[in-house]
């Protein structure tokens, strides 16, 4: 889901510092800790790092490691507002106010590393192919973490789950900017296409669990779903929202989301 593993496009809380902040913390935990640290092994000290969409800089936070303190983080947004909070809590990084569409003009010299969380779902297919291009040119690895995956569910389950799941997968595929989304299929079409620029490749999950701690969170997705499912025609979406929001308190949900590793190959 994009800035929300793919309500970015779904409401209008997604742009907001504050819906950031919300979900910050189950993004952390929720990023598989193996790969993560797959990825601060490749780097070294010195390391310069791109982090695309990269809001807040969430990114930059998740990675706690000692050996990434020294790190060089270039943060690239198309909203200034959340680059000058970045620039607040990483006072030392660099600040891009761009829009993502231009592969060829983005921050990526001397980079090792090029990051995005929450991203890859709201990418076309094409933006993949040129990134992995530019990527491979240079010889830069790519993570990207919290990838929308499709999967959904719920306990206590409701009559609507399936069918409202269906309804907003349809709509992580739409337009959003730059052409048709991914939406559920971005990790696995982003690793196809980063094995056939010569990359080795890994995935894992990192599906956020929803629980009575993070009821704030799982009442403003649920809006977001629902408002997303409507749009793609679903009659009882915003029913289903209301109902799976009187019970948020007692209730648990698992969004499923995929974390990927591109190295390239010696």
């Amino acid at each position: 889901m994009s800035h929300v593993a793919g309500m970015k496009q779904t409401s209008s809380v997604a742009f907001s510092s504050d819906w950031l902040t919300l979900r910050e913390p189950i993004d952390h935990a929720s990023r598989n800790e193996d790969l993560l640290a797959q990825a601060v092994r490749f780097a070294r000290s010195d390391t310069v790092v791109t982090d695309l969409g990269s809001g807040t800089g969430s990114t930059a936070r998740a990675f706690t490691d000692p050996k990434c303190q020294t790190w060089t983080w270039r943060f690239v947004d198309s909203d200034q507002d959340l680059l000058n909070i970045a620039k607040t809590k990483h006072p030392t990084s660099a600040l891009f106010a761009m829009d993502l569409k231009n592969i060829n003009a983005l921050p990526f010299d001397d980079v090792d590393l090029v990051t995005a969380s929450a991203l890859l779902d709201l990418m076309p297919l094409q933006w993949v192919s040129d990134l992995a291009r530019r990527l491979h040119e240079s010889s830069i690895a790519f993570y990207a973490a919290i990838n929308y995956n499709g999967a959904m569910h719920w306990t206590p389950e409701h009559g609507d789950d399936n069918s409202v799941t269906e309804a907003f997968n349809r709509h992580q595929r739409t337009d959003k900017g730059l052409g048709p989304a991914l939406g559920p299929t971005s990790a696995t079409e982003t690793a196809n296409i980063f094995i056939e620029h010569g990359y080795e490749v890994k995935l894992a999950d990192s599906p956020w669990t929803l629980g009575s701690g993070q009821t704030d969170l799982h009442l403003t997705l649920i809006d977001g779903i629902g408002d997303a499912a409507v749009q793609c025609g679903h009659p009882n979406a915003h029913g289903w929202a209301e109902a799976r929001k009187a019970n948020a308190l007692s209730s648990t949900g698992y969004i499923g989301h995929t974390d990927l590793l591109a190295v390239p190959n010696a």
